[in-house]
């Protein structure tokens, strides 16, 4: 199975993290306004977290019919929150991408595909060096149509065994995006030569493009 051979071959014991965390108790909760996304016609929008959105950032520019990725926080409690806040762990924030894509060119399907195997969904609050709720594993589905194929999509690999573990991604509505810092922002692209881009996220990006090399621009 393709999501198996690629997780397991991205399986990395790391030293290096994305951020810090102090793993804090969360905050007293807010009542936030939903943000409201302009989607462009003809296009659809995701909102995927799995782990520091450096890595997740670098796999998606690369897809064809993905167009305006972004990263950034969703799913807390705290408007407009900085990059130091949300690695505290204690704004209820996941480091996310957002994007939109092009259903005739790509399917939910073909990117929940990528989601689930460009990371290990079985660690909860955790991707490698990566600890905290920051990190968690998630989709935040903008449509009854993006639940329900998530939803099928994560039982389909628990029910096959598809990991030794069970999925704890969370499937949860979208509520929230704030774009993180300009400095976040094509980050591999303008970054590569920074240890974490070369030992985490260039092995992980140069197995991604050789698995699913029919899907890259």
């Amino acid at each position: 199975m393709k999501i198996v051979a690629l997780f397991l071959s991205l399986t990395v014991l790391s030293t290096i993290a994305c951020g810090q965390s102090s793993n804090k108790n969360l905050s007293s909760m807010q009542e936030l306004p939903k943000t409201q996304v302009k989607v462009p016609e003809g296009k659809e929008v995701a909102t995927l977290g799995s782990g520091c959105f450096w890595c997740i950032e670098a796999i998606y520019q690369d897809l064809k019919g993905v167009t305006e990725v972004k990263s950034g926080y969703s799913g807390g409690h705290i408007s407009k929150p900085s990059y130091r806040q949300v690695t505290s762990g204690t704004t209820g924030h996941a480091e996310v991408i957002q994007f939109f894509y092009d259903p005739n060119v790509i399917s939910f399907q073909d990117i929940l595909e990528i989601f689930w195997s460009t990371h290990d969904p079985t660690t909860l609050n955790r991707q490698g060096a990566d600890v905290g709720p920051q990190y968690r594993s998630a989709v935040f589905y903008h449509s009854d149509k993006q639940k329900e194929e998530a939803t099928y999509f994560k039982k389909k690999l628990d029910d096959s065994k598809a990991f030794n573990k069970p999925i704890v991604t969370e499937i949860t509505p979208f509520t929230n995006f704030y774009v993180a810092e300009d400095y976040h922002q094509n980050y591999y692209k303008d970054n590569g030569m920074q240890p974490y881009c070369q030992v985490v996220i260039r092995p992980k990006l140069e197995k991604f493009r050789e698995v699913f090399a029919e899907k890259l621009r």
